[in-house]
């Protein structure tokens, strides 16, 4: 699924050995893991709403995560979190709508009464959804995994003015596509199984 952004360079992650950056300096860093879902709906945020240049990216190894960052920025040690005017913010879902009430860039929540309830329903549905995926991976994964997927496609059938779940790209795009392009390749490299078959509307979408 495109999610607009441009390219950019993908810096070393910092370690236990980096020295931080100039902290509240007046600088916006975003603390991120490339490999984090959770972090990667914040990046898309921040790409999508054009904000390279208003939101420094700063890479962590969380695997060997600098001391510095739970004693200095954020106690929580995880990531996505948003350093921004003295304060830290955290929670990937709460980062994508202080970003997108704080900063320029197209909005991310529609004005449309009916799609903004729908919007809610689906936030709401989210950790749900993970949840019966991680559960279904531990047993019949194909079987038990098929209504969590046939939940996705009803939902993007709602609005017919694009192909997105709210018709226009919008954050609950953001809040479930790091964790279906993930599920879509172990389902397709483990279990040799096309999640969009049957389901044209998750194909596009993906797509």
């Amino acid at each position: 699924m495109a999610t607009a952004g441009v390219q950019e360079v993908r810096v070393p992650p910092l370690t236990s050995t980096s020295e931080p950056p100039s902290l509240f300096d007046g600088t916006t860093r975003l603390y991120i893991s490339y490999i984090c879902p959770y972090a990667q709906r914040v990046w898309i945020t921040r790409n999508y709403k054009g904000l390279q240049d208003k939101i420094k990216l700063v890479p962590i190894d969380l695997q060997n995560r600098p001391a510095w960052y739970k004693e200095k920025v954020y106690p929580e040690n995880k990531v996505p979190s948003l350093e921004h005017n003295g304060k830290v913010l955290g929670e990937s879902l709460d980062l994508v709508k202080y970003i997108d009430d704080n900063f320029e860039g197209p909005s991310l929540v529609p004005s449309d009464p009916a799609k903004k309830e729908f919007g809610e329903e689906l936030i709401s549905h989210v950790d749900t959804f993970t949840k019966e995926l991680y559960s279904a991976l531990k047993g019949d994964p194909i079987h038990q995994a098929g209504p969590a997927f046939d939940y996705l496609e009803n939902a993007l059938g709602k609005f017919g003015d694009g192909p997105f779940f709210l018709g226009q790209f919008s954050w609950v795009d953001i809040a479930y596509v790091p964790f279906v392009e993930r599920f879509q390749l172990v389902f397709a490299d483990v279990f040799k199984h096309d999640i969009t078959e049957g389901r044209p509307k998750l194909a596009t979408w993906i797509e």
